[in-house]
């Protein structure tokens, strides 16, 4: 199996001060899980396969060409989750369009206005989810406004109808919302994992010490085949996932 992303950032201490210190030691899956698709809309993805530094230029917080190369890995593990009817839950944000429940969105980006104007040239939203993997008739959209899928949302009330006892958590920005979102997960006692291939960051190297620092302490961080075929050897139609009409997209910002 090839070495974990974050395996060339580390030096020989970091990697005696982890094998002496029973940190990344494997939590293992749980017995119900769902798929966490963290914030893969077009405001961070762009709506095809750009260099970064390009794609920065229109969407500020696109993480370019990176966001594409996990789409297969996003897209098999929704597949694999809906074959095993297993509950599929995506995030975006909302706001409002004049900016005026921004908040601290503000204080750390400068070009955090851009977001209230609309981009004439797109027949997108920025909160729009891609539609490479758009949300299917049986999962759930939770709309947020800060980092973590569980802040301020009903993400937590959704896994406890559901009777989900584990998060698989993919998607974006793997130093941002997904880890926000993986450590409020380990706090509320599930069990997660993290898919490595399915997430994406606009910084290298923030993507590989984060996915290293949350596989120390707060998640398994596994190659998307391991989460496959821990999909394929659970039991059938484990959970009674929502029948109605097919989930929106969010709009507004």
């Amino acid at each position: 199996m090839s070495e974990p992303v974050w395996s060339k950032f580390l030096t020989e201490r970091d990697r005696a001060v982890f094998e002496q210190s029973g940190y990344s030691s494997r939590g293992g899956f749980g017995k119900r899980p769902a798929l966490l698709v963290i914030d893969v809309s077009y405001a961070f993805c762009d709506e095809r396969p750009m260099p970064i530094l390009e794609s920065i230029k229109r969407w500020r917080n696109s993480c370019g060409e990176d966001a594409w190369t996990a789409m297969p890995y996003l897209q098999a593990l929704i597949a694999g989750a809906h074959a095993k009817s297993l509950p599929v839950i995506y995030t975006t944000g909302v706001r409002r369009r004049d900016g005026w429940d921004d908040g601290g969105w503000r204080w750390k980006n400068n070009r955090a206005t851009e977001d209230e104007i609309a981009k004439p040239d797109t027949a997108v939203d920025d909160n729009e989810i891609v539609r490479d993997i758009a949300p299917g008739p049986h999962d759930i959209v939770v709309l947020k406004q800060k980092p973590s899928g569980f802040f301020g949302t009903n993400l937590t009330s959704y896994l406890t109808l559901l009777g989900c006892d584990s998060v698989i958590v993919t998607g974006t920005t793997t130093s941002g919302c997904v880890r926000a979102t993986v450590v409020d997960a380990f706090s509320l006692n599930y069990r997660v994992a993290v898919a490595e291939e399915a997430c994406f960051d606009r910084s290298q190297a923030s993507h590989a010490i984060n996915l290293c620092d949350m596989n120390a302490k707060y998640a398994d961080v596994v190659k998307t085949a391991e989460v496959l075929a821990y999909f394929d050897g659970l039991a059938d139609n484990l959970f009674d996932l929502p029948a109605a009409a097919p989930a929106s997209n969010a709009k507004a910002r």
